[in-house]
């Protein structure tokens, strides 16, 4: 029986807000798992009730990218679609069964889990729409309409509606025409409706008739299309845990491939917990069938030795090229196949097409930039809809190696003769030595975070001023001593020890790194 419909799209595990269409009981089937049993045209399985548990029936549909291609890609990526969506049920604890037929999956799983598996199978990519279903036997037409107005007489009362009527499996074998359990039905029900709309229903009645058999469905909700995760290779993206980044990612995860993700390090633990929290978002609530990690690479080192040797202008540019060539040598220990970044034409300084140009050149593995033409409140917009915007908000710019004159045309001649005296194998170790963590099975909560803050500043503490000259001429605190940052990663370990330090800069990215060099 109809308990409630939703139109609304399942964003992720338990967020959904469908209730349930549940099935007739019927004698309790074992709880057994199988993605690779196949049934005839039309047919799906039968929810298992008892009295101690009901059971919930829903179809997914695959995407059209899926259900164009030749039949050897199809079986391949159904295949790794329906790994996919046990490995989605898996990983929350819900009992299932999964029956795929020729162009659909039937999964069943208990009722008092719905919510969280329908937020889970939305967000399965290759899933095109997804809605309960409930499954009758039928003699003749006139069982049809009976179980068809008791089902939905409900969800159309007082609401404009069609009926949407479709055959499936051997026509032959269903003595009437779609068209006529349109009629009837709709006649069946028009009496507590508004109305009939045929072209923007409120409410839709939708069933699927198989020989023997009906199938009638809740309101779709929305899936993600695209392909199955894993179904085209896999890929390394660099991440910074801003707005740009993760939503690079995803779009790449829903053209199905699979990802690690490269975090060169330059803001400290603090920056490195942040980002990580962004990225924990996209692998619980969408990596499904991987196991995507996360390369946290320190990159104190690198960045020094690029101050220390690389005009100020060059800064960011030479920055990418280091990042890119770190992706690279992880990508080559990953098997990977591309870079993935979040880059976007225009968006800052080293982001202009002459510098991507020059930037793009430090590696030969194809880059994939797959928001390079969107704009910022686009990116945001998408940020929000796959479920990182309000952390990525959180992270501060490391304005560090933002220069205040960049360069925004270089040339591959400038780059390299900056980079000429780079110690090369800063990068190599930095690579050797990072530290890896499988974010699927990782623990937030393990991660200590680093007890730098203050809510006051002691009498006897030395307050430095980490921001621009410009910024400090203009407000200091209070006796504050001004120190740019460069000279402070430099000369920190010279400074009085046994007193108290309060540090401070624009975002509290710079300060949080120094006050954790500082600590050590």
């Amino acid at each position: 029986m109809l308990k409630r419909l939703s139109s609304k799209r399942a964003s992720g595990p338990g967020e959904i807000g469908a209730g349930g269409w549940h099935s007739a009981d019927s004698p309790r089937r074992p709880r057994t798992v199988d993605n690779s049993k196949r049934t005839p045209s039309g047919e799906g399985p039968t929810p298992a009730t008892s009295d101690a548990e009901k059971r919930s029936l829903v179809l997914l549909r695959f995407s059209g990218d899926i259900t164009t291609k030749a039949p050897p890609t199809r079986r391949r990526f159904l295949q790794r679609m329906g790994a996919n969506i046990k490995d989605a049920l898996k990983s929350l604890g819900i009992d299932h069964k999964t029956t795929r037929t020729h162009d659909r999956f039937f999964v069943e799983f208990p009722s008092h889990q719905e919510d969280s598996a329908l937020g889970a199978l939305a967000n399965v990519f290759g899933v095109q729409s997804l809605a309960l279903v409930e499954k009758h036997a039928w003699t003749c037409l006139d069982d049809i309409v009976e179980i068809g107005e008791r089902i939905f007489r409900d969800a159309v009362r007082g609401r404009t509606f069609a009926v949407r009527a479709r055959r499936v499996g051997d026509r032959r074998a269903i003595p009437f025409q779609s068209e006529e359990v349109q009629r009837r039905l709709g006649s069946a029900l028009l009496p507590g409706a508004k109305g009939v709309s045929l072209n923007s229903p409120e409410q839709v009645a939708a069933l699927e008739i198989v020989p023997g058999e009906a199938y009638f469905f809740g309101q779709n909700i929305r899936g993600r299309g695209g392909l199955p995760l894993g179904c085209e290779g896999s890929a390394v993206a660099l991440v910074s845990g801003g707005f740009d980044s993760p939503v690079a990612a995803w779009l790449m995860m829903k053209r199905g491939v699979a990802l690690d993700y490269v975090f060169c390090n330059l803001g400290g633990r603090a920056h490195q917990l942040e980002t990580l929290e962004v990225m924990k978002v996209i692998s619980d609530r969408w990596s499904y069938g991987t196991r995507p990690h996360f390369h946290a690479v320190d990159f104190d080192d690198v960045t020094r030795d690029l101050q220390e040797k690389v005009t100020t202008r060059y800064w960011q540019v030479v920055l990418k090229r280091l990042m890119l060539r770190t992706a690279e040598l992880i990508a080559a220990e990953r098997d990977a196949a591309a870079i993935v970044t979040g880059d976007a034409v225009g968006q800052v300084s080293s982001q202009t097409l002459q510098n991507i140009a020059v930037i793009s050149s430090a590696t030969t593995l194809p880059i994939l930039r797959p928001v390079v033409g969107l704009n910022k409140d686009e990116i945001i917009g998408q940020a929000r809809d796959i479920g990182t915007h309000d952390l990525s908000a959180k992270v501060g710019e490391y304005c560090a190696m933002v220069p205040s004159k960049p360069a925004t045309r270089a040339t591959r001649a400038q780059i390299d003769a900056e980079e000429h005296d780079l110690n090369r194998s800063l990068l190599e170790r930095a690579v050797s030595e990072r530290t890896v963590f499988d974010l699927r099975t990782f623990d937030l909560k393990s991660l200590e975070k680093p007890e730098i803050q203050t809510s006051e500043i002691p009498r006897d503490a030395i307050v430095l001023d980490l921001r621009s000259k410009a910024a400090f001429q203009g407000w200091r605190y209070p006796d504050a001593l001004f120190l740019d940052f460069p000279n402070a990663l430099r000369v920190y370990s010279q400074l009085e020890s046994g007193r108290s330090y309060v540090l401070y800069c624009e975002f509290g990215l710079k300060s949080g790194h120094l006050a954790e060099l500082m600590q050590r």
